[in-house]
């Protein structure tokens, strides 16, 4: 049990108007050391992750963080590590590099119960093969209708994407037990894809989120030089990496292929030059609710937070919500009760977006 308790300072720093003169940024807490994910466990606590491995207890009121003692073997290798968390009905899932020797490492779920002080991990998803790659390990979360769904990147391997017969570079559907959904691709009329996988042809998925509106799941995606998307996640189907380029280019500047053709899913927005697309949300709430029903999406590259207006994965608009104001932007998270929305940055810092 670790014994000692990690304090940071709690209290608004900052403060000031994004792009938007409605709009206020009010920093909430900082400190944190290269922050992943958080999570909300109520309005008062959540869970952030670090990614040398640290899973910290956050309380807000009572302005304390602490440590909590876990089992789990990571690798933080690149961009690997200890990566998303998401509390969900008293339980808790992380997605991590798992440390699986001699530099090998696979993009694997782990589940718990929670506990403020110790978490008992068990392993309920590990992509196959281990890869020996600091690059792209995807592993967003989401829960839909009592599934988990698992964004595994591609491990830097390009085509291995294309192979439904490997975990890396798919979107993957199992129970929040580690079970197999019986209706999963594999058993209709995909009889050689892995029983996990629900879609093919990812890159490097950072984003994942259940619309609250058309029960629906979307996704962002990291592309090469150039190339994001953002889109929906489609049972069957395939997103084309690497034989399509979505509009980018290898970083050597060849070309990689086209930006879509039938046959693929088609992206319901596309980026070029690159923003580098973190996470995202589906908004709801009173706090902005003439935004409810739009994606809410970050970047690291160019630093923003963007609002993507669509309908029935028809892209409608895009608005910068601001940008170069807070830094690379990691999570996005909505504060059930108030509809506030909270981000985290790479420089350690949790931001509150209000009016």
């Amino acid at each position: 049990m670790i014994k000692a308790i990690i304090f940071f300072s709690l209290f608004f720093i900052h403060s000031f108007q994004a792009s938007s003169s409605e709009i206020k940024l009010q920093e909430i807490t900082n400190g944190f050391d290269s922050p992943w994910s958080f999570s909300f466990i109520d309005d008062e606590k959540m869970l952030v992750t670090e990614k040398k491995g640290n899973l910290l207890f956050v309380d807000l009121k009572n302005q304390k963080i602490k440590k909590i003692k876990h089992n789990l073997k990571i690798l933080e290798d690149g961009q690997g590590g200890l990566l998303e968390v998401l509390y969900f009905n008293n339980q808790v899932f992380v997605s991590y590099s798992e440390d699986l020797n001699n530099g090998n490492s696979s993009t694997s779920v782990a589940a718990a119960k929670f506990s403020e002080n110790v978490l008992d991990f068990k392993n309920i998803f590990r992509a196959e093969p281990p890869i020996n790659s600091g690059y792209h390990f995807g592993s967003r979360l989401v829960v839909k209708d009592g599934l988990l769904y698992i964004t595994a990147g591609e491990r830097g391997e390009g085509m291995i994407a294309q192979d439904p017969t490997k975990h890396p570079g798919s979107i993957i559907r199992i129970h929040l037990d580690g079970k197999i959904p019986k209706d999963n691709p594999k058993f209709k009329g995909k009889k050689h894809w892995k029983p996990e996988i629900f879609q093919i042809g990812v890159r490097n998925p950072q984003g994942i989120a259940l619309s609250p509106f058309d029960n629906r799941i979307y996704l962002t995606n990291h592309g090469a030089k150039g190339g994001d998307w953002f889109g929906e996640a489609k049972f069957g189907e395939n997103y084309g990496w690497k034989i399509l380029g979505w509009g980018g280019t290898n970083y050597t500047g060849t070309k990689i292929g086209p930006k879509w053709k039938p046959g693929f899913t088609k992206a319901i927005k596309y980026w070029v030059p690159s923003i580098a697309v973190s996470s995202m949300i589906i908004y709801k709430g009173a706090e902005f609710k003439e935004w409810n029903g739009d994606a809410l999406i970050t970047s690291l590259k160019d630093q923003s937070l963007r609002k993507i207006k669509f309908r029935n994965s028809e892209f409608l608009g895009e608005k910068i919500i601001f940008k170069g104001t807070i830094g690379r932007i990691r999570d996005i998270e909505i504060q059930d009760s108030t509809g506030k929305i909270f981000l985290l940055t790479d420089e350690g810092v949790i931001w509150r977006l209000q009016k």
